[in-house]
C-alpha cells in the first residue's frame, strides 16, 4: 500500500465519520438531500463516480491520476450525468409499474408505483422494481452511456483540461472513432444484464431517498470490477 492509498484512506474517513458521530450532521443530510434532490445528484455522481474511475486507474496503473486524465472534467460530467440518472429514476420508478398495471397487475393502491414507496418486501414490489430496472436499462441506459463515451473521449483529445473541455464537440468524429464492437458487446450485451439490471432492481427495494446515493456506490464497484477483468484479460493474453 503506497503513502497515496493512506491519504486516500485517511481523508475517505474523515469526511464519512461525521454522519456516524454526530447525529444532526446526518439529519442536515436527510433534509438537505430531500429538498434539493438534484442538487445532491450532481454532487454525489461528480464525487463518488469519479472516484470510482480514479480508483479503476489506480488499480490498472498504481497510480489515482495521471496527465491527461482530465480529474475536473470527468467530475463534472458525473455531476450532469447524475441529474441525468435523477431525471430517469422519477421517470421510470413512476412509469413503470402504470405499465405494469396495463398489462393487468393489480395493485392495492391507485399509483402503482406507491407499492416501491411501501416499507418491508413482497412479491409484487420485486417485479415493480425489476420493471423498472428492466426498462430503464433497455430504453435509457444505451443512450446515456453513448454519451458518456463520447464525453470520454472528448476529455482524452483535449488533454484532460477544463478550459480546452469547453471547445467544440466534434461528435460525428467521436462516433466514427469510437469502439462501438465492444461498447456492444461487452457494456451493452454483459454489463446490462449481468450488473446494472439486477443492482438497480435491488436498488428500487430500497428506500426512495437512498437510491442515488446507491447508483453512485454502484459506479464505484462497476469501475472496480471492470479495472480488475481488464488486467485479468492483460494476464491471459
Amino acid at each position: 500500500m503506497k503513502r497515496t492509498d493512506l491519504i486516500v484512506i485517511a481523508v475517505i474517513l474523515v469526511i464519512l465519520m461525521p454522519f456516524f458521530l454526530f447525529p444532526p450532521v446526518y439529519d442536515a443530510y436527510r433534509e438537505f438531500n430531500g429538498l434539493h434532490g438534484y442538487v445532491m445528484s450532481f454532487l454525489k455522481f461528480a464525487l463518488l463516480a469519479t472516484f470510482g474511475e480514479c480508483l479503476g486507474l489506480r488499480i490498472r496503473t498504481g497510480s489515482y491520476t495521471k496527465p491527461g486524465f482530465g480529474l475536473l472534467p470527468r467530475a463534472l460530467v458525473w455531476g450532469f450525468l447524475g441529474i441525468i440518472i435523477k431525471t430517469g429514476f422519477v421517470i421510470f420508478g413512476e412509469g413503470a409499474p402504470v405499465v405494469l398495471k396495463t398489462l393487468g397487475v393489480s395493485f392495492p393502491m391507485a399509483n402503482p408505483a406507491d407499492i416501491l414507496r411501501q416499507p418491508g418486501f413482497s412479491s409484487l414490489k420485486l417485479l415493480a422494481a425489476f420493471t423498472v430496472s428492466l426498462t430503464m436499462n433497455c430504453l435509457f441506459a444505451p443512450v446515456f452511456m453513448a454519451f458518456h463515451k463520447i464525453t470520454d473521449l472528448h476529455i482524452l483529445k483535449t488533454g484532460g483540461t477544463l478550459g480546452r473541455f469547453f471547445s467544440q464537440m466534434p461528435v460525428g468524429n467521436y462516433v466514427q472513432q469510437a469502439d462501438w464492437q465492444s461498447f456492444w458487446s461487452f457494456v451493452l450485451k454483459k454489463t446490462i444484464p449481468f450488473f446494472w439490471i439486477p443492482a438497480q432492481t435491488v436498488n428500487f427495494l430500497l428506500p426512495e431517498g437512498s437510491r442515488i446515493l446507491v447508483a453512485a456506490i454502484y459506479s464505484v464497484v462497476l469501475g472496480v470490477l471492470l479495472s480488475l477483468a481488464s488486467m485479468m484479460q492483460q494476464k491471459s493474453s
